[in-house]
């Protein structure tokens, strides 16, 4: 069962790599990434209303200095993800400063775990890897802020003998109920989110874009 579940995440990561469509500056479309995300499942395994406007890049920094820059459903060792993302938010078809996020507008973003304890076994799901709000776009369309993550970013760990998990990034426009929320804060618990009820709670609404890649168990931690 975990070679026939790990076998379809593999033909989903290949299927949607195939189905990618790039801009010119090597960016995926904002329907490619819809694409990516509906045939990975994850509007309907996270209930939540996909149709982006806007193109999040997620980047690791490795310690080489060199950045692993996320497409939708890529495939990424664990090892490459210790460090924590950084993201930029672009809106296709703007030119110059427009086609970065709005230089008026602040970003909340979420990294979920919609596969835990496995994608056989999602009684654990979702798991919240990170949530920031208050972020600002600088002038690369970098997001960024001055406050501490709401959650910071957990690594991801799948399990040893589970299939690879889908790692979701959403990307939505702070709401100015988010700002007084208290439903989540730095000791929450972390498992049994749900963002869909979350942003309907904080009145987010859908999310503006979206990234995501599937992590495997490091090769160490498999007997």
């Amino acid at each position: 069962m975990l070679f026939a579940s790990s076998s379809l995440l593999a033909l989903v990561a290949t299927a949607t790599a195939s189905r990618i469509s790039f801009s010119p500056s090597g960016k995926a479309s904002a329907r490619a990434v819809q694409r990516a995300f509906e045939a990975a499942n994850i509007p309907e395994d996270l209930t939540i209303t996909f149709n982006p406007s806007a193109i999040l890049d997620v980047s690791f920094l490795q310690p080489d200095g060199c950045t692993v820059d996320l497409h939708p459903g890529q495939n990424v060792p664990r090892n490459q993800t210790a460090s924590a993302p950084s993201f930029a938010l672009h809106f296709p078809g703007r030119s110059g400063a427009s086609a970065n996020a709005s230089a008026s507008g602040t970003f909340v973003v979420f990294m979920i775990d919609p596969d835990a304890p496995s994608p056989q076994n999602r009684s654990f799901s979702e798991i919240r890897h990170f949530l920031g709000g208050d972020l600002y776009p600088n002038h690369h369309g970098g997001l960024a802020n001055h406050t501490a993550a709401i959650s910071e970013y957990l690594q991801p760990t799948p399990p040893p003998e589970s299939a690879a998990h889908r790692y979701v990034f959403l990307a939505f426009l702070q709401s100015k109920e988010f700002a007084s929320q208290t439903l989540v804060n730095a000791s929450t618990p972390i498992f049994l989110f749900n963002v869909s009820q979350f942003a309907a709670e904080t009145g987010l609404g859908s999310p503006i874009a979206g990234n995501f890649m599937l992590v495997a168990p490091a090769e160490d931690s498999v007997a």
